[in-house]
């Protein structure tokens, strides 16, 4: 591996055998967790921005089953603040956990980040194209909750392959899944179920991972 952990160990002549190994050990440790540290904050921010965007979205949408109904422009801008807030936090949290890392990592770590706002803006490009052209709110709404979920289950799985971690496999596999299939159940019961499906799976996934972390 060509990275270099900013990790200074003094006097290693002096160490002995089993020494020595405790802190190659140790450093191996620290070296994971710098690499994984981040993903339970993705987790986080993508479970609380899917579970409550999507509800409160919902709850505005025409045609909602919801016992709460919020005029559609709250929920659209509760809704568009939660996905942006999680994408800035995705980026920064990832551009700035590989500080201290040089090498290759620091710079996957840094693509990894910036995938999440890059990606995003194209996909919302996309879903204005398709308003332009004449698309029902019904249908974008369609575009829109399953184009975001394939994003994000794109880059879980992304994550998956990087940091060869199963939960984050375990999450893409579920985003996609989610992706595929709740465009069948129309506008916006499509809404409720990308919330209850995706919503506590991240959440769920942020807590295991968070456990996993604590025994590096």
């Amino acid at each position: 591996m060509d990275d270099e952990l900013d990790v200074a160990a003094p006097g290693d002549a002096d160490l002995s055998p089993e020494e020595m190994l405790a802190l190659i050990d140790g450093q191996t440790r620290g070296v994971r967790r710098a690499f994984t540290a981040q993903v339970p904050v993705y987790y986080f921010v993508w479970g609380g921005a899917w579970l409550v965007g999507y509800l409160v979205l919902w709850s505005g949408w025409e045609g909602t089953t919801s016992p709460v109904q919020l005029p559609l422009w709250i929920g659209a801008i509760v809704f568009g603040l939660l996905i942006l807030g999680a994408a800035v936090t995705s980026a920064v949290v990832g551009v700035r956990a590989n500080r201290g890392i040089k090498g290759v990592s620091d710079f996957v770590g840094t693509l990894y980040g910036l995938s999440w706002p890059i990606l995003g803006t194209a996909f919302a490009a996309v879903g204005v194209a398709i308003q332009r052209a004449g698309a029902s709110s019904d249908v974008t709404a369609i575009y829109y909750t399953s184009a975001y979920a394939l994003l994000a289950g794109g880059m879980y799985l992304a994550g998956a392959m990087i940091w060869r971690s199963v939960d984050q496999l375990v999450i893409a596999l579920i985003l996609i899944v989610a992706a595929a299939v709740t465009g069948f159940f129309g506008a916006p019961a499509n809404m409720l179920a990308m919330a209850l499906i995706v919503g506590p799976a991240l959440i769920v996934g942020g807590i295991v991972s968070v456990v996993r972390l604590r025994r590096l």
